[in-house]
């Protein structure tokens, strides 16, 4: 194939030709001075109309490949920005010229910069214009000459990357091209560039080309399997094509899904593959997982990928070597270890992939075969790799292994405490740290146990081991944040300890892992850490203007703790100080330009709102500003470049009269250049957002009316970022959407004004419908769940202003229907029909779709039962199908509980569904699940109360269903629940219950031990009987006045039921003075006084 255009180099091009190649060889230069001289010399040449033609020239006339390549890279920018510009002949002229310059060019890295060329020529023009290119592409593309091969797929993938819908059109002409041209197996070039293109067009194609592509998914495989073998980073590359595959028509791969997770295998258990390798390997396998779990465990995947990781997992690393997170004097952070990017850290994530996406059920009893032998190895590394598989574990399985495992599990972790190897209690200390955060509140209940061995270890530790010091503050510091009350035995040594630390430490490190521990405690100890807050108000305060930069960690640990302190302690502590506190966040913030220490300023100064309110008026406007600045930076957005890289420092556009053409074009160049291949951002500036963002809506909702006058900057500012790529930024930015909307609302309520009002009501109508659009388009479990929240709390604060409009109420439902039938995007909602049959699902699955059904009693409060009644008759075949026999009992717990709650917020008009409840209710009330037994019993009774004649010829059933319950109930809040119902039934309809039975029967079992909530029906029950038959209930003056001694005066009844008791009291001090005062002489003396305090209060 050849393609040659007679050429003839005018004498004046020619001359400019050999001045421009000597300005661009003093460009690459090392010299700073020569490199500046050459800049201003070829920008005052680019002034010249004719520097295009004699770029051209260079381009294909100079001998240096780098003055070829920079000349292609020079022309393509110029292009770019000026193609209007160019003269149509001179269009021409070049797109000849850049097929004959690909085609005579020996060197890759010019072929590479003529291709970019080509691409920018095709952008502008579209191949209509070009018919050239096309045809050259068909005939090198299947040349018989391998050198022909490769320059034809590396302009054909150059191009179509850079304008793939152009493509569109010949997507199948490219598919049948690739079949062939993914069997030339020993052309490296020919695979890579091959892979590369099939990449690109993998987000564009159309139903018409799936069962091409489809076809393809064997011969990619074998592909990339030949290019491990010659160039491992191209197989790297190539292996990007499953993740867009993945990303964008997941079900390609579905069909291969086997072939696809055993070749990836395949990868990631053969160690003599580079790491990077085997990672993108196990990468893949995780995002397969994420995205299709049902197709794994149907396909029966599971098992094979279990035994090759647990392999990888328990790797010794080379001789003489320790694993990065074991290293005894490794001063990195514990969140930096887990980031290591090896095989062996990778699998674990696999496994946590794993405990995410699938039921427990399903993966537990393929797991525990393969971690039991390896906790009880004689190999450190095989046990480590069985605790790191059980800290996983706790956050996907949190429920199963509180409820199944928690026990067990713990001892294990304990026990390797006291492990001989100190790789193994690096381990241990993890998992404890990991078993802490995610299966509260069980764990704490071990607190006697946990607390002695946590501060006897770290009795026992030398403080020169630092890196196994950080794991044992990881773990310690997690235990004891969820241990409320309980702490109380262990804090005198616990903060000994830690004061001890920062008096005397002189290692930085050890302080701040005090001084965020001190935050833990406090977050537990609430006002019991009164007595040592002098001590660490002291060194914080000295911490805080130590402005050192290696001190920077200490003093952004102390803003933290500073702000949980103001949080847990309240404001008679805190409130003197919270002036000094704002001042101090707002100084350091001017001081000091670090992203981490404006994060923890902004949730320092969220917390001072909440004791403040509209005192922090005077600092609003510069705490806004700061975090609005903050919001708009693109400060930590690091640029990567391409080979071109050296090439691009240089830009020949400062023309003056070329000024706004450049404006035009140059937002269009960042996102187009070929030259960068991405942007990535700092982890601290993605945080320093999200903080930002978190703390405007907290302190939007806590300063109330003073923040007003900032809202609509602050509202504009966080809606930009609805869309951001960062998952954690998406989810503040959905919160505090919702907080704006709610101190608005608050504020309409306070000061009613129709201006107000009208603004609230185009504020919802920005916010609602990005909340469809996440709960219906957003991958990530996460976010959609963060969205679902904010929703229901904007509905649950606003009622009737958020769900007024009949529009919006139908789009509030139909996404929540969505959620419910598992139809949304992050819920695999391509999974083949009766793939989940078995009423198994992953634990966060289950809790995605609890967020949604929380909605379903919040929009009846909002908008009434009879107009809810409609939407609810929708719900209800959804909820009912949560109540199957092989339904989980979470799931059944949430059923129940959403109609029972449902159900009071319907009032009269659930009556029409009574018929189809009860039976469901009856039956749940008979679950050996403790929690579905609660919630339908309490369902039983609002069903009664709200359905009253539709419910009254099933009150023998229901009796009698109640009656057995108590009789055998061990579960206290089974039987508060019990109590309860029989109170609704009574009070509805007592003509129908034998009370002379019920009633002595009710009064043994209360005061209620744990669901207070149902003490006001109770209460309400007993008052209601004595007003209708004083004798029958002065019967029992014993045991109602026993009970009413227990409760007066604790926080298990409301203000309300406390006046109620107080009014049936001393009626009885009225009508049987007798009978009560001989009921209070029974009771204990304490018991007696609060009886007698009550009676005498006016």
């Amino acid at each position: 194939l050849v393609l040659h255009v007679e050429r003839v180099c005018p004498p004046p091009v020619c001359a400019m030709a050999h001045i421009v190649e000597s300005i661009l060889t003093s460009l690459l230069q090392p010299d700073n001075a020569v490199i500046q001289q050459a800049t201003a010399q070829l920008k005052e040449a680019f002034k010249d109309p004719a520097v295009l033609a004699v770029m051209c020239e260079v381009l294909t006339t100079s001998s240096n490949p780098q003055i070829r390549q920079f000349a292609a890279v020079l022309v393509r920018r110029r292009l770019t920005k000026h193609w209007k510009q160019v003269d149509v002949t001179l269009r021409e002229n070049l797109k000849c010229l850049v097929l004959e310059a690909i085609q005579r060019e020996p060197e890759h890295k010019v072929r590479h910069a003529v291709a970019q060329l080509a691409a920018i020529i095709l952008k502008n023009e579209t191949l209509q214009k070009w018919p050239q290119l096309f045809h050259f592409l068909q005939q090198a593309s299947r040349s018989s000459v391998p050198e022909q091969r490769q320059v034809g797929l590396l302009l054909l993938s150059t191009v179509v990357e850079a304008n793939p819908e152009t493509f569109q059109p010949h997507f199948r002409d490219l598919l049948r091209l690739f079949h062939h041209t993914l069997t030339d197996l020993s052309n490296k070039a020919v695979l890579h560039y091959s892979i590369q293109t099939i990449t690109v067009m993998a987000s564009y194609i159309g139903t018409d080309e799936t069962n091409l592509m489809r076809s393809l998914i064997p011969k990619i495989i074998t592909a990339i399997r030949e290019l491990i073998r010659m160039d491992e980073l191209q197989a790297i590359e190539a292996m990007e094509v499953f993740d867009e595959l993945m990303e964008s028509e997941v079900s390609i791969i579905v069909q291969h899904l086997s072939e696809v997770v055993h070749f990836c295998l395949e990868i990631a258990a053969n160690r003599e593959l580079g790491d990077n390798l085997r990672v993108k390997a196990l990468s893949c396998i995780s995002f397969l997982i994420k995205l299709k779990s049902k197709a794994i465990t149907k396909q029966k995947l599971l098992a094979p990928i279990l035994n090759t990781l647990f392999p990888i997992m328990s790797a010794e690393p080379p001789l003489g070597e320790m694993d990065p997170e074991d290293n005894e004097e490794d001063d990195s952070d514990l969140e930096e270890d887990a980031e290591v990017q090896t095989p062996k850290h990778f699998s674990v994530q696999v496994i946590d992939m794993l405990a995410l996406h699938l039921p427990p059920e399903k993966l537990f009893p393929q797991l525990t075969p393969l971690m039991e032998p390896a906790l009880l190895s004689m190999n450190p590394y095989q046990r480590k790799a069985g605790l790191m598989c059980l800290a996983v574990l706790s956050e996907g399985c949190a429920d199963h292994i509180r409820h199944k495992h928690l026990q067990p599990m713990l001892q294990i972790v304990c026990q390797a405490l006291g492990d001989e190897s100190q790789i193994v209690r690096n381990a241990a200390l993890f998992a404890l740290g990991q078993f802490s955060e995610n299966l509260q509140p069980n764990i704490s209940n071990f607190s006697e146990e946990i607390m002695p061995l946590l501060l006897n270890y770290f009795s026992s530790l030398e403080p020169s081991h630092l890196g196994h010091l950080e794991k044992a503050y990881y773990a310690l510091e997690n235990f004891v944040e969820n241990l409320g009350p309980k702490i109380e035995p262990y804090l005198p040594t616990l903060m000994e300890r830690m004061l001890a630390s920062l008096r005397d430490s002189e290692r930085n490190r050890i302080k701040e892992l005090s001084v965020s521990t001190i935050g833990s405690i406090a977050t537990a100890a609430e006002s019991l850490l009164l007595p040592y807050f002098p001590a660490v108000i002291e060194h914080l305060k000295g911490y805080l203007i130590n402005t050192h930069e290696d001190f920077r960690p200490v003093q952004i640990q102390s803003l933290e703790t500073l702000g949980l302190l103001a949080r847990t302690l309240g404001k008679d502590v805190f409130q003197p100080l919270s002036e000094e506190c704002c001042q101090l966040g707002l100084n350091l913030s001017d001081q000091v330009d670090d992203p981490d220490l404006r994060r923890c300023t902004y949730s320092l100064f969220a917390a001072l709102s909440l004791m403040m309110g509209d005192a922090i008026s005077p600092h609003l406007e510069k705490m806004t500003t700061l975090m609005r600045l903050s919001l708009k930076s693109t400060e930590g957005v690091v640029t990567h470049y391409n080979e071109n890289k050296s090439f691009v420092l240089f830009d020949d556009d400062d023309e003056a009269e070329e000024e706004e053409d450049s404006q035009i074009h140059d937002e269009e160049l960042e996102e187009d250049d070929p030259d960068i291949e991405g942007f990535t951002v700092e982890n601290a500036y993605i945080d320093e957002k999200e903080d930002a963002c978190t703390a405007l809506g907290e302190i939007a909702l806590n300063a109330s009316g003073a923040f007003m006058p900032y809202l609509e900057p602050c509202f504009e500012e966080v809606f930009k970022h609805h869309e951001s790529p960062h998952m954690n930024i998406r989810k503040a930015v959905y919160e505090t959407l919702g907080q704006f909307c709610r101190a608005f609302h608050r504020v309409c309520q306070s000061n009613p004004v129709q201006q107000s009002s009208t603004a609230l009501r185009k504020m919802l109508d920005l916010v609602f419908p990005v909340y469809f659009k996440t709960i219906q388009d957003d991958k990530e479990r996460l976010v959609v769940m963060s969205a679902l929240e904010a929703m229901n709390d904007i509905i649950k604060d606003c009622k009737g202003e958020a769900v007024q409009d009949a529009q919006r109420l139908g789009d509030i439902c139909q996404v929540v229907r969505l959620v419910l039938q598992q139809k949304t995007c992050c819920q695999d909602p391509e999974a083949e029909d009766g793939e989940d049959d078995d009423g198994q699902q992953a634990e966060y699955d289950s809790m995605l779709i609890e967020y949604a059904g929380e909605g379903i009693p919040l929009i009846a409060l909002a908008v009434g039962g009879q107009r809810f009644a409609p939407y609810f008759a929708g719900f209800l075949p959804l909820l009912l199908s949560k109540m199957k026999q092989n339904s989980s009992s979470s799931d059944k717990s949430f059923a129940v509980g959403t109609i029972a709650e449902t159900v009071q917020e319907l009032g009269p008009f659930s009556a029409q569904f009574v018929p189809r409840l009860l039976p469901v209710l009856l039956t749940g009330a008979r679950e050996e699940n403790e929690e579905v037994r609660s919630n339908s019993v309490f369902g039983l009774g609002v069903v009664v109360e709200h359905g009253k004649e539709a419910a009254f010829e099933h009150y023998p059933k229901i009796l009698g269903v109640l009656s057995s319950i108590i009789a055998q109930e061990e579960n206290p809040r089974v039987k508060d629940n019990v109590c309860g119902a029989v109170s609704r039934l009574i009070m509805t309809s007592p003509e129908r219950v034998p009370v002379d039975q019920v009633l002595p029967v009710m009064l043994r079992s209360m005061p209620l031990k744990d669901d207070y909530e149902e003490n006001a029906t109770c209460f309400n029950c007993i008052a209601f009987l004595y007003k209708e038959s004083p004798e029958q209930v002065a019967q029992h003056m014993k045991e109602i006045v026993r009970i009413f001694s227990h409760v007066f005066g604790t926080e298990e009844i409301k203000p309300e039921t406390t006046s109620t008791l107080l009014l049936l009291l001393k009626d009885m001090a009225q009508r049987f003075p007798q009978e009560l005062q001989n009921a209070i002489m029974a009771l204990p003396a304490d018991k007696s006084t609060k009886i007698n305090t009550a009676l005498a209060s006016p």
